[in-house]
């Protein structure tokens, strides 16, 4: 197939259209007018359009933003409701008790917004600048030359049916050839998978550890919303040995945005991140919110959550690493757009040196030299221990994360280990069955009145793009073991096991339902389920995200 494919040639592509991607070509594109030459850069964007596929909180810091394009304000940048009144909560079943706000979720000086909108309007300016933008168009392949370096990427075939035969729509890939390419793909990365295996990039590092991120959008009755409010909290629904908590924004038009937060390292298999958000929204505090509101929009990712310790070599020959496909997300600060877009603006400096020498593909190593002596580096080591201190449970967790914070001041002299999501799930004997109430249709929902909100839609006819690389473990290991946690995990109702009932369970996979958070290729107990790419376009169309 490959023989058939039209060859595009760029100087610089970058796979993923969120913040770290379009930031770093924006800050190529600058970096070429001021030097007076011509640059050609692409960037590749697998959902239908820029911000299809971006989901956030968002408390957004501007910081990486001012340095990026110091004029965003007078440009129209969406940033318009500033934060006026942080609050901390612990929740138990019936109450919210305040406790003091940790000073890194002090949010003085930062905005509410849509980061999808906020990619949207970087994309514009990219634009401007003269990037191509080619949204719809997956990467699926990449194109390595004969000394191993990374040469670019290869777009997905269209038009290939579930037999694996081409149908009447058949159109090949576009081979994309650059002297650097970013990799922008996000969490879990299916290309970026690949390079740490080519490239041994995971060497002497510890494994990534992730959180699943549910998030709704209602619009409030006007007297309950205060524009800029936010609440964070942390204990019920979820228990002390559980890691994840929640944070609900007052953004624009009445309109607020709920998050809801599970490590993926939790060990009960009954457990359902899904579920759990819907409990969260009857507590009271939150249930007498929504009350006479209505939902929005539904959505869901994953996010990495290792820290530094997980952060893998990010230069290799041809190409580099930026945002969260390296995992620069400061959990404590439950932020990483900013740190996104830093990384983005400091891959596209070191690129910018690389491609103007002799040898255009050779690493770009002065990257990491530019990242070990920034602030974003030093922001995610003294953040480092806060997140994996939860392992032993949420009150040992907020009690060390005061010590790190306060005394040590993030610089303690040891850092603590972090195992892989998949291998901490328990037998299904070792935990009682969780029952979990119905939705009421009205604060709670199931899974598929929700993903009707979020605008899911991929080509019927095409090959699943959540591939097993065993059939037989779904049954035999497990429905065995674990209960199917699959159909639990997922918030998009992608698994199912039918047939159970007459003896001969079957699982069932709706891959047009997928949200792309890529949780079924973390937490999968035995790494059976593989994430790649469906057709470019496919996925969801997030509106306000």
């Amino acid at each position: 197939m490959s023989a058939e494919r039209e060859t595009m040639e760029f100087d610089v592509i970058v796979v993923g259209g969120g913040l770290s991607g379009l930031s770093a070509a924006i800050r190529l594109k600058q970096m070429a007018a001021d030097a007076g030459r011509e640059l050609e850069v692409c960037v590749l964007e697998k959902g239908s359009e820029i911000g299809a596929h971006v989901l956030s909180g968002a408390c957004f810091e501007p910081t990486a933003l001012t340095e990026l394009i110091p004029d965003w304000k007078e440009k129209g940048a969406p940033l318009n409701v500033p934060t006026i009144d942080d609050n901390f909560l612990f929740f138990t079943e019936t109450r919210a008790i305040k406790m003091p706000t940790p000073p890194q979720m002090d949010n003085e000086g930062n905005y509410i917004i849509s980061m999808a909108n906020l990619a949207r309007w970087l994309g514009e300016q990219a634009e401007a600048l003269g990037v191509q933008i080619f949204p719809g168009f997956a990467a699926a392949e990449v194109l390595y030359d004969e000394s191993g370096n990374v040469r670019g990427v290869a777009t997905g075939d269209m038009g290939i049916g579930k037999d694996g035969q081409q149908t009447a729509n058949y159109q090949p890939g576009y081979e994309l050839l650059a002297k650097q390419t970013i990799f922008a793909e996000g969490c879990r990365g299916s290309l970026t998978g690949e390079l740490f295996e080519k490239f041994d990039l995971r060497k002497d590092v510890h494994p990534q550890t992730y959180g699943i991120g549910i998030k709704e959008v209602w619009e409030i009755e006007p007297a309950k919303h205060k524009s800029g409010k936010l609440i964070h909290s942390v204990g019920w629904p979820l228990g002390a040995d559980t890691y994840g908590g929640s944070a609900l924004y007052h953004m624009e038009n009445n309109q607020i945005a709920i998050m809801f937060v599970v490590g993926l390292d939790y060990r009960n298999p009954w457990l359902s991140p899904f579920e759990e958000f819907q409990r969260f929204k009857t507590h009271p505090a939150i249930r007498s919110l929504l009350e006479g509101g209505r939902r929005l929009a539904y959505g869901a990712r994953s996010l990495s959550e290792g820290g530094f310790q997980s952060i893998p070599k990010f230069t290799f020959p041809g190409g580099v690493l930026v945002g969260d496909t390296a995992g620069f997300l400061n959990v404590p600060k439950i932020k990483g757009g900013h740190t996104a877009m830093k990384s983005g603006i400091l891959a596209a400096e070191a690129i910018f040196e690389v491609i103007s020498g002799e040898n255009p593909r050779q690493e770009a190593t002065a990257y990491a030299d530019k990242m070990k002596a920034s602030w974003l580096w030093d922001e995610l080591y003294r953040a480092r221990n806060i997140r994996p201190s939860f392992r032993w449970g949420m009150w040992f967790g907020l009690g060390y994360s005061g010590l790190d914070t306060y005394l040590f001041r993030g610089r303690a002299p040891w850092t603590f280990a972090i195992h892989p999501d998949h291998e901490e799930l328990e037998d299904k004997d070792a935990y009682p069955k969780i029952d979990y109430p119905k939705p009421d249709g009205v604060i709670t929902f199931d899974r598929l009145s929700s993903v009707f909100l979020a605008n899911v839609n991929h080509e019927e006819n095409q090959q699943c793009h959540l591939r097993l690389r065993d059939e037989s473990v779904p049954i035999n290991v497990n429905l065995k073991k674990y209960a199917a946690p699959e159909t639990r995990y997922c918030p998009a109702g992608v698994y199912e096991i039918l047939g159970e009932e007459e003896g001969n369970p079957r699982l069932q996979i709706n891959a047009q339902n997928c949200l792309h958070c890529k949780t079924c290729d973390i937490k999968d107990p035995t790494q059976n389920i593989r994430w790649t790419v469906p057709e470019g376009g496919g996925g969801p169309n997030y509106p306000n995200m």
